[in-house]
């Protein structure tokens, strides 16, 4: 489609002969948020690693916007741990300018961590650093690989409604990977779920019904699942506790965008 950021096509990666993805069709637009669910060896951050360029297609294609900027946010920041770095320093090697950095920082959370060593943050404190240098660039396409990986649980709803704030001010579009699937049901507006092939795709309200799903993750998953039907009419706070002024939300409530 003319409008996508990206857009796949039958795409396939073997390995040895072996199709990791096969003939997956996949297309991410401005205001989407996708979520990439499945076991593990699904081949999730393999098809992460072709949208983003650093996997060649065996087979199939990728199509990409012209002039596209894309945000990457690692599931794990390696660093050598002998190396003096600062959450300033670290910034800046993304070679955006201090101004951009330091406002990136504010808007995620950890501007006042900028002289802390990176090799002292938390879990959650990583995150929201690998978030914001992904931030800096103005991108039109975030890319997060299990976001939420080694932040605690109160802080999880917090950072995934963050990356919620960030699609709307930026217009962007998002693809991320998560195993967290009842807080993928709250965050996302669509649900893929991968196993080498598309299982199943949906709006999460939907995707638990689905017998590819039942399968591939079991009845008692899906069942809790089929009632975590989530409204965004709310916020969550840092300790990932909901802030509503409507009321309590009834198990068939689900707003989609």
């Amino acid at each position: 489609m003319p409008d996508s950021l990206v857009q796949l096509k039958q795409l396939t990666v073997q390995f040895d002969d072996r199709p990791v993805v096969d003939r997956v069709d996949l297309s991410v637009r401005r205001g989407d948020i996708i979520t990439i669910i499945g076991p593990n060896g699904a081949g999730k951050t393999t098809l992460i690693k072709a949208i983003l360029g650093l996997q060649r297609a065996s087979s199939g294609q990728v199509s990409r916007a012209s002039r596209l900027v894309i945000g990457y946010v690692p599931q794990h920041l390696t660093l050598e741990a002998t190396l003096p770095l600062s959450v300033r320093r670290f910034m800046l090697l993304s070679g955006r300018t201090a101004r951009e950095c330091e406002a990136a920082l504010e808007r995620t959370g950890v501007r006042h961590l900028q002289e802390a060593s990176v090799h002292h943050l938390s879990g959650g404190e990583k995150q929201r650093l690998l978030l914001a240098r992904a931030l800096a660039r103005r991108p039109d396409l975030l890319v997060l690989d299990e976001p939420a990986q080694g932040v605690d649980i109160n802080g999880q709803a917090a950072l995934y409604e963050l990356i919620r704030e960030l699609r709307d001010e930026l217009d962007c579009g998002v693809i991320m990977i998560s195993h967290d699937l009842h807080l993928v049901m709250a965050a996302t507006d669509k649900v893929i779920c991968l196993n080498q092939h598309v299982c199943c795709s949906g709006y999460p309200a939907d995707i638990s019904h689905d017998p590819a799903f039942i399968e591939t993750f079991g009845h008692q998953v899906a069942e809790s699942l089929a009632v975590y039907h989530h409204r965004h009419n709310h916020r969550h706070n840092l300790h990932g506790d909901v802030v509503t002024s409507t009321g309590l939300h009834g198990a068939g409530d689900h707003d989609h965008h």
